[in-house]
């Protein structure tokens, strides 16, 4: 027995040795904040981005950069010292807001709760995650019910929770979370969600009010995929994982796939670019998925709500045009007051508005495509942080951040409800 144990220790050893040794390693990589002043500091950062690979985390692209704007960056060690001198050089003036990535990654997973199961203030991989919605929805079957509406470019089942009391008629709020494969904290608010929904039904006045009279669509990791790969392979992979026809680059920008002004700005044609709009509007499987199935419920989904991460954030249509929309007052009005309540659990800031001006522009984005079907309340929620952790938020802050997240989205819900169209 002792021989048998012993075999199974070097076993698992040996799997997480190779495990942790194809993993890729960010170590002495740093994350660079500069705000370029005029636009001769613009073109630096056009010039520095042309001459090495950098990973831009906040605008998605260079070509985003504009005057003014905050824009966040990584570049790997060996480029740091050459990627500073360019900088100074320049008279631009730099923060590093990580001085190495890897320390700060192996901090995420910094909870104190210990166990090898799913946990809410825990980050979860893909395996966990799908267990995780059979079982949520065997043991609250009255709330709970999961379907499939698609699979992924690598076959993986894209799952679907409904979450609701079971009644006739009912109208719906569509909600989805992990577009952006290293964004991590988006598919753990999907995950509270659900849990704060069956937690709280019968007991908190408001949620069971939603649950009673609307029903919630739950996407909890729209690009599979790539997460998997973040947990597997690279943990700043951003992107879908399908293959693209003359070039050995992989996958899609899935939030610049959509048929909302598809790759008139703020996208890239190059299967390499890390916003690369895909070779059509939905020639991604999961945007087919997604897209058919509010196709096909469309006249009951009356919000559509998608979670991504930095920069915290309320924004509504359009991003894909500067023009506003029908209803631009009410959604302003509406954001504003979802702010005002997200701020009162911990005092977190959130800025709000249009995509197109208060982020920056970027065709082929789901919420504008979910406006553009009918679907008048759109929204997208840029979740924390503002950049201190940017992507590698810690899980110590999975839970405040889905506290202060679950009281906006319930406030957007209660609006949506009172204003059926």
């Amino acid at each position: 027995m002792k021989i048998k144990m012993w075999v199974l220790l070097l076993l698992t050893g040996t799997l997480f040795a190779f495990a942790e040794a194809s993993l890729q390693t960010f170590e002495g990589e740093k994350v660079f904040r500069v705000t370029p002043r005029n636009e001769e500091q613009v073109e630096a950062l056009t010039t520095l981005a042309s001459n090495m690979q950098i990973d831009f985390w906040h605008p998605d692209s260079v070509t985003l950069v504009k005057t003014g704007m905050t824009v966040d960056f990584r570049v790997e060690a060996d480029l740091c010292s050459e990627a500073e001198k360019l900088l100074q050089q320049n008279g631009l003036n730099y923060e590093v807001l990580i001085d190495n990535l890897q320390t700060v990654l192996d901090r995420q997973f910094d909870s104190h709760v210990r166990s090898a199961g799913h946990q809410y203030e825990k980050y979860n991989n893909w395996e966990k995650i799908a267990a995780w919605t059979a079982d949520i929805a065997n043991q609250n079957p009255a709330l709970v019910s999961r379907s499939q509406i698609g699979t992924t470019f690598e076959g993986r089942p894209m799952y679907l929770l409904k979450v609701g009391k079971q009644g006739a008629n009912k109208k719906a709020i569509f909600m989805d979370c992990g577009f952006h494969a290293r964004e991590w904290i988006s598919p753990a608010f999907c995950q509270w969600f659900v849990r704060q929904a069956v937690r709280t039904y019968g007991q908190e006045t408001i949620m069971t009010r939603l649950l009673d009279q609307l029903d919630f669509y739950v996407l909890p990791v729209f690009n599979i995929d790539g997460y998997v790969y973040t947990w597997t392979k690279s943990r700043m992979w951003r992107k879908t994982r399908s293959t693209n026809a003359g070039s050995s680059c992989i996958g899609t920008d899935p939030n610049r796939n959509f048929n909302a002004g598809w790759c008139s700005i703020g996208a890239s044609r190059r299967p390499c670019d890390d916003t690369y709009c895909g070779s059509a509007p939905e020639s991604e499987k999961e945007t087919k998925a997604l897209v058919n199935f509010i196709r096909n419920n469309i006249s009951t989904i009356k919000a559509y709500l998608t979670i991504h991460s930095y920069s915290q954030m309320l924004l509504y249509p359009y991003s894909y045009t500067y023009d506003v929309t029908k209803n631009h007052v009410e959604l302003n009005t509406l954001a504003k007051a979802a702010v005002k309540e997200l701020y009162t659990l911990h005092g977190t800031q959130y800025t709000y508005g249009p995509g197109a001006t208060t982020i920056y522009p970027a065709a082929g984005g789901s919420d504008d495509w979910a406006y553009d079907q009918g679907i008048k309340y759109s929204f997208t929620f840029e979740l924390r942080d503002t950049g201190r952790y940017g992507f590698a938020l810690p899980e110590s802050q999975i839970k405040p951040t889905c506290e202060e997240t679950l009281i906006a989205i319930k406030y957007i819900a209660s609006y949506v409800l009172d204003h059926l169209y």
